[in-house]
């Protein structure tokens, strides 16, 4: 993807191994904003190896200002069976207070969409909290719906452990 600038006048990249400071500092600038602090582990050299390796987890779209990075779209390939095409999960879509109504965020993700559509996904999809609903007005405002009747299940830390384990005792 070629940078891209916006009529917000924000420009819209691929992130580069040198914005991993910028990219950790959002996120915890985010998980300080959904009251998540205590949640994060991640370092520039964990980031570092998951989004800058030979095989990447994930990407990240950089916005920038004046030539100073001022929100970030974290986000990672996913696929459907029902549409036997890939899609595009987004992680983390974040923007610093002072920019926030300024056209950063719709810049974010509608660059977001556009890379899905070059890519042939067939959608691009995201979580928001129940809570945060200045995001979910913005999500709306994009024309975004919620997906009825889907609950997002999660397993972690031990009990992701464990999880692993009982295909051992199965055997």
């Amino acid at each position: 993807m070629s940078p891209i600038t916006t009529a917000s006048g924000a420009i819209i990249r691929l992130a580069r191994p040198d914005d991993v400071t910028h990219i950790l500092r959002f996120i915890n600038e985010l998980a300080d904003y959904e009251k998540l602090a205590h949640e994060v582990v991640a370092t520039e050299e964990k980031l570092t190896e998951t989004l800058f390796s030979g095989k990447p987890a994930a990407e990240v779209l950089i916005a920038e200002r004046d030539g100073k990075p001022v929100g970030m779209a974290l986000f990672f390939s996913n696929y459907s069976t029902f549409l036997a095409q890939p899609g595009i999960h987004l992680e983390d879509l974040y923007v610093q207070p002072d920019q926030r109504g300024s056209g950063v965020g719709k810049a974010l993700i509608t660059s977001l969409a556009q890379l899905a559509v070059e890519r042939d996904c067939g959608r691009l999809e995201w979580n928001v909290l129940d809570w945060n609903e200045p995001a979910r007005q913005f999500y709306r405002s994009l024309g975004a719906s919620a997906l009825e009747g889907w609950i997002t299940k999660r397993v972690t830390g031990e009990s992701l452990q464990a999880m692993a384990r009982m295909l051992e005792r199965a055997g």
